[in-house]
């Protein structure tokens, strides 16, 4: 005997093999977002510990962890407020408080060890801080974005295009107590992104271990990045975006609707080299990190929060320390966040961070680096005005896109 069924029969029916399918697959991509694991952090609310001094400091612009796992900060005296200059009135107007020098040593346990920094006989000190390396060598290395020769009261970051003669077009080496030895580049002399001799505001540097070569994030002003011997200043090669000759033709705003730009846009901000070569660019306005190897040649591209405006996603850049270095970690200062990306796809995993002053969050997070054993340190910019640190925990399944704050979790 046939049976003959209504048509609300067969679409309930239907409906129910839709509906154990949609459950079959979200458990299958369930299963897998698991299988994803990615480093995971928390922050250490206790770390660093008060300065001395009554000191305090102002936009932190730079980041850089030393071979004995020291940390270093630079940051911009110029940029406090009356109010947190107090003590250095004269007369005082109060106990406290007064700027820190801007180049700060912390050891690990977060003890201010070492400190130094200013105008000084034999070399121009930036008007504008920005950017700190200290090299495999132990030299120390640091940059500047300051348009005027006098510091401004509180430099911004983004748009300070370099049209015209700037003061900060050069790149400062010192020892590590901060003798002065060496200068590339100099004030007001800076043409433009085909200048050999002269920079434009750099905003970031690094010396490759392997070849002795300092690379340069060139800059707030120029859109390149040039390569000099660390050791006598002597230009070998530069390059753009994709690796083409740099073009200082100004483009239009950003505008997430419009193709990738096929030149960066200032400022090029970051930049990160790994064992195998690979270095990584922090396209900042452009929200992108592009990849090249030593020799100009581009690899590919990842853009990073695509509608971001104004001061742009792409910061700083970091790598994760494990031996084949399989992470890089994105300072966010726009969306305030740090990003986790796998580094041989460049597909973002996961990102920690929110808006606002505690422990964990952020205020235009601008710089970060990591130490041997895996720990992020960040610094944040203008008000934002800190350092803190996010302690390496292991790898974990990939559970959140965004897991807000990482928090210490008290049960551990």
């Amino acid at each position: 005997m046939k049976r003959k069924y209504s048509a609300g029969v067969v679409f309930l029916a239907v409906l129910g093999v839709l509906a154990v399918a949609s459950y079959v697959l979200q458990e299958k991509a369930n299963v897998e977002a698991a299988g994803v694991q990615a480093p995971r952090f928390e922050v250490d609310p206790m770390w660093p510990k008060p300065l001395p001094n009554h000191w305090v400091i102002g936009a932190a612009i730079g980041v850089a962890v030393d071979s004995n796992d020291h940390i270093w900060i630079i940051h911009r005296e110029g940029s406090l407020e009356e109010k947190e200059k107090y003590a250095t009135m004269n007369p005082p107007a109060s106990l406290c408080c007064a700027p820190a020098p801007p180049v700060l040593e912390f050891n690990e346990a977060g003890d201010l060890i070492g400190h130094w920094g200013g105008p000084g006989q034999g070399f121009d000190w930036p008007a504008s801080n920005h950017g700190i390396d200290v090299d495999y060598k132990g030299n120390v290395w640091i940059g500047g974005n300051g348009r005027g020769q006098q510091p401004a009261p509180l430099p911004a970051d983004a748009g300070r295009m370099g049209a015209g003669r700037v003061h900060d077009s050069m790149v400062l080496k010192f020892t590590q107590s901060g003798k002065f030895l060496m200068q590339i580049g100099k004030p007001n002399q800076g043409t433009g992104s085909n200048d050999l001799e002269n920079l434009k505001l750099p905003a970031k540097t690094l010396v490759d271990p392997k070849t002795n070569e300092l690379y340069v994030a060139d800059g707030y002003g120029n859109r390149r990045v040039i390569v000099f011997d660390a050791d006598t200043g002597k230009y070998k090669r530069h390059w753009g975006a994709y690796g083409n000759k740099p073009d200082d033709a100004q483009l239009p705003p950003y505008n997430p609707k419009d193709p990738p730009a096929r030149q960066f846009r200032t400022p090029v901000h970051g930049l990160a080299l790994a064992n195998d070569g690979m270095l990584y660019v922090c396209d900042r306005i452009n929200n992108r990190i592009q990849a090249f190897k030593t020799d100009g040649t581009y690899v590919k591209e990842v853009i990073i929060e695509k509608n971001t405006l104004g001061d742009g996603a792409a910061f700083d850049v970091a790598l994760s320390r494990d031996p084949q270095q399989k992470f890089i970690y994105l300072a966010d200062g726009s969306n305030m966040k740090i990003h986790v990306l796998q580094r041989d796809t460049l597909e973002p995993l996961t990102a920690f961070g929110d808006g606002g002053r505690q422990p964990g969050q952020f205020y235009a997070v601008h710089s970060i680096a990591t130490d041997s054993k895996g720990n992020i340190f960040t610094t944040e910019t203008y008000r934002g005005q800190r350092l803190q640190k996010f302690l390496y925990k292991g790898l974990a399944p990939v559970t959140k896109k965004d897991q807000g704050v990482v928090w210490p979790n008290s049960k551990r």
